[in-house]
């Protein structure tokens, strides 16, 4: 059986989809031994993650399906985290970082040390959590409309522009162009601040576990959302609760009324 595998099911029954990461080799200060201290050693990860739900039907959309920088972000949160004398506590750390994600339903993760024999020396652990909806985990990111000049605040931040103020025609097709008249004002907006345009909960999620600021470009998230304005403020307050955002903030210029919140709205607001 290869490394880091499950064990094949031979009961006829609709087998779960999968994705691996494999022979991933990173050097790390780990071990134990008084000899490993101040000497980083390869490492080898091997991890496969079975999943929630089937990737038939996902319309090639990244959205839908679990990302594989999941898998080597949570190796790199893993080795970043602290120095590790077992390689037991590393694997479990990683495991439990992809476990987080709604999409992983379970995770084998496999950890070898390449230098300390001419072959390698490993664990392998199979864990299993039980699902959660998407809604329900919480990203370390915060929301700002953006309808002036601002200094960015530290950490995550998803930036949602205001308005470009273009003349729109009118008819069934309006909130469709209103939303990528906003993408636009998204791409030109992060070409102004020197960021990147994030247009999926993917790219958001990246952000938020990266400490990064982007600007959201919503036409490719909010398109079938039935009764959602493409207006920036009903947008951000979308997004913040999508999201789950530690704080929504409005940017706005001076003396402009705050926005009313909907009765209910859970996460802090104030002004920057």
């Amino acid at each position: 059986m290869r490394r880091g595998r499950f064990p094949e099911n031979t009961s006829g029954m609709d087998q779960p989809d999968r994705i691996h990461l494999r022979d991933y080799v990173l050097s790390a200060e780990i071990g134990a031994f008084q000899t490993e201290r101040g000497h980083p050693q390869r490492l080898r990860f091997d991890i496969e993650v079975e999943l929630a739900t089937h990737v038939v039907g996902v319309n090639d959309e990244v959205d839908r399906i679990l990302s594989y920088d999941i898998l080597t972000g949570a190796v790199a949160a893993g080795l970043a985290d602290r120095r590790y004398d077992l390689l037991e506590t590393l694997a479990e750390k990683i495991a439990a970082q992809i476990l987080a994600h709604p999409r992983a339903a379970q995770v084998s993760v496999t950890v070898e040390k390449l230098d300390r024999i001419p072959g390698a020396l490993g664990v392998t652990l199979v864990r299993r959590q039980p699902r959660v909806k998407a809604d329900q985990v919480q990203a370390p990111i915060r929301v700002i409309f953006h309808g002036r000049e601002l200094v960015l605040p530290e950490g995550a931040v998803a930036l949602v522009p205001d308005a470009p103020g273009l003349p729109l025609p009118q008819g069934g097709n309006a909130r469709e162009i209103e939303l990528l008249a906003l993408d636009q004002a998204a791409w030109a907006l992060a070409g102004h601040l020197g960021l990147t345009v994030a247009d999926s909960r993917t790219e958001l999620d990246w952000a938020a576990s990266e400490g990064r600021a982007v600007v959201w470009a919503p036409a490719r998230m909010v398109r079938d959302v039935a009764g959602l304005p493409a207006e920036p403020h009903a947008l951000a307050l979308w997004l913040a609760e999508r999201l789950g955002a530690i704080r929504l903030d409005w940017a706005l210029p001076e003396g402009a009324p705050e926005p009313v919140l909907p009765a209910g709205f859970r996460v802090p607001t104030g002004h920057l």
